[in-house]
């Protein structure tokens, strides 16, 4: 019964104040579920603010999944450049022209085969079965983690394990309306259950929030351990001129622009010109300038002051900028 309650009041709330979305668009089942698909992919690890000019851009150029399965990768990455995380991009063509062949061009509607296409995961799988077919799934993002944690006073690093907060998730219930509801608690999370300053006095389900009632809204965070790695990164410089190679040897940024590189495992004495951080990657960067004559595989001379007409990740253009710095 408790559960009914909270799940009125969230919706009614969500009713009220919901953002308006491009892919909250009313549109044919079939477009609503190639939207979910995109903005999800998208939305992984990057803020709506960020996400909608590209979600706009992206789906004005692709606009189904037959034109995404037949883009070439320099446009899709160029039509993905500024998110970062690119093998998010190239995992949606492969995801796409898996649902072609494998599914009748129709995404899937349950969990264990949304699971076999390329770049979904667990979350991903429930937001799409949820906000797509309107099944009774509730997405665990960091929204509603937080919604969770603030809601039930959930402090203790056992208590805010996955597992632990996938199990007590239930204390949510669930709506016929599931697709709203899986997205009004994303939504109250994001504008009302802020990780600083929560503002309560709009909060629909304040009144039975533990951590509103003992006035105590900090955050217990997983404690997620950065990596040191090391690298020497060459600059070839000419004229006006950088030269970049493309990146067949490192695991992070496959197949994109990057300046020559190597690692290093644990040096010592080791003084960076420049820090990165890439994922769960602490990057630091000793940068040698080198005039030799070698050559690399796949490499180009590119133009510093084009740099803008160039398909570049973020890393690279931090490198340049800083060079253009110092």
């Amino acid at each position: 019964m408790k559960e009914k309650i909270i799940t009125k009041k969230i919706l009614k709330w969500y009713d009220l104040n919901k953002r308006t979305l491009p892919w909250r668009k009313e549109v044919s089942s079939q477009k609503k579920q190639y939207y979910t698909l995109i903005s999800e992919f998208m939305l992984q690890q990057t803020q709506v603010t960020t996400v909608i000019p590209f979600f706009n851009r992206f789906i004005k150029n692709l606009p189904s999944i037959k034109s995404l399965t037949k883009v070439n990768e320099k446009k899709l990455i160029k039509l993905w450049e500024g998110l970062g995380y690119y093998s998010r991009a190239k995992n949606l063509k492969k995801t796409a022209q898996v649902i072609i062949k494998n599914f009748d061009g129709k995404l899937p509607d349950n969990f264990e085969e949304l699971l076999t296409l390329p770049g979904i995961g667990n979350y991903t799988a429930n937001a799409i079965l949820a906000i797509a077919f309107n099944k009774p799934y509730i997405p665990l993002d960091g929204n509603i983690e937080r919604v969770l944690k603030r809601y039930l006073y959930l402090k203790k690093e056992k208590e805010i394990q996955k597992d632990n907060l996938t199990q007590k998730k239930t204390i949510f219930g669930t709506a016929s309306r599931s697709s709203d509801y899986a997205q009004a608690l994303m939504e109250l999370g994001a504008l009302i259950c802020k990780p600083i300053n929560p503002i309560c006095d709009q909060c629909p389900i304040k009144k039975d929030c533990k951590s509103y009632i003992k006035k105590d809204f900090s955050l217990t965070k997983r404690i997620k351990k950065s990596k040191d790695k090391y690298f020497i990164l060459k600059v070839y410089k000419k004229d006006q001129r950088y030269l970049l190679i493309k990146n067949t040897k490192f695991n992070f940024l496959k197949n994109l622009s990057i300046f020559p590189m190597k690692e290093l495992s644990n040096p010592k004495n080791f003084n960076e010109n420049l820090n990165l951080k890439m994922s769960n990657m602490n990057m630091n960067i000793k940068i040698q300038y080198s005039k030799d004559n070698q050559k690399f595989p796949s490499s180009y001379w590119m133009d510093r002051n084009k740099l803008d007409s160039y398909m570049l990740p973020s890393f690279t253009k931090k490198v340049v900028q800083y060079l253009e710095k110092n």
